[in-house]
């Protein structure tokens, strides 16, 4: 009897795991697919995936379009979502990569967002360094100026970007901060293209930082990830090797977020 329950739950597990992967496989479908499709795609034989398509149906998870003979996710599917984005946190979501990117880098890792276009840090994970660059959660910085502010108004619309650059300005904070509007969209243009952005002693003397963008459903930056450290310790060599791995980390958090990253859609 053991036997057969162990058996039974396997079985559950299986069945369940099948009906997820069908779930997803419609979630990716903007039309909705015909039933030879569906089991194509998860390679399963029909006959199984029409059994489970109709147990989804009954839930609501899935609805069947006779007149095409198409699946496509239903309403439940819908509602499970929607309680998903009410109750999502970023910072909570995206607190354990930033310990992870932290521990990869050695350098403190920020976490930042748009606020009345400035980038405004709300969680960060500190350094063990004992010379360590720290921008406090809570603390403003100029967009034109920081690494996370970039890699936010690289995906900006030229709308958006015009606006904020006519309300802040392009104020100057080092010899070496983007002051000219043509500069810094030449800037932009490279931010999207490499998939991360780079402050160079820009708002600080002696502080770098690299920072790459997190995503939402729409496609739209919503926050960004950063390191930051001494210029000393982020030297040139390490420039691109932290960019990589921050924008890996990006993307990873934007996964979990349930975010769509514009160049994994592309």
């Amino acid at each position: 009897m053991a036997q057969r329950a162990r058996a039974d739950r396997r079985g559950q597990v299986q069945a369940l795991q099948r009906a997820l992967r069908i779930l997803g496989t419609l979630a990716d479908s903007h039309e909705g697919l015909g039933l030879k499709e569906v089991a194509e795609m998860v390679g399963l034989p029909p006959s199984t995936v029409h059994r489970l398509l109709t147990t989804l149906e009954s839930a609501r998870f899935v609805r069947y379009e006779a007149g095409e003979g198409l699946w496509q996710i239903g309403v439940q599917a819908f509602v499970v979502g929607c309680a998903f984005a009410r109750n999502r946190d970023l910072f909570r979501i995206a607190r354990p990569y930033m310990r992870h990117l932290m521990e990869g880098s050695g350098e403190t890792t920020n976490l930042y967002i748009e606020d009345d276009g400035e980038a405004v840090c709300i969680g960060q994970v500190e350094s063990r360094h004992f010379v360590r660059a720290i921008a406090r959660p809570g603390g403003r910085v100029r967009m034109h100026a920081s690494a996370a502010g970039k890699a936010l108004l690289a995906w900006r619309e030229e709308a958006e970007l015009s606006r904020i650059l006519r309300r802040h300005g392009l104020e100057r904070f080092t010899e070496r901060t983007i002051d000219r509007p043509a500069v810094l969209r030449e800037h932009l243009t490279l931010v999207r293209r490499r998939g991360f952005a780079v402050d160079d002693e820009e708002n600080a003397p002696g502080v770098r930082c690299v920072a790459a963008a997190i995503f939402d459903e729409g496609g739209r930056a919503v926050a960004a990830i950063s390191v930051s450290g001494p210029k000393a310790r982020m030297d040139d060599g390490r420039l691109e090797e932290l960019g990589g791995l921050v924008r890996r980390t990006a993307r990873a958090i934007t996964a979990a977020y349930g975010g769509v990253d514009p160049d994994s859609a592309s």
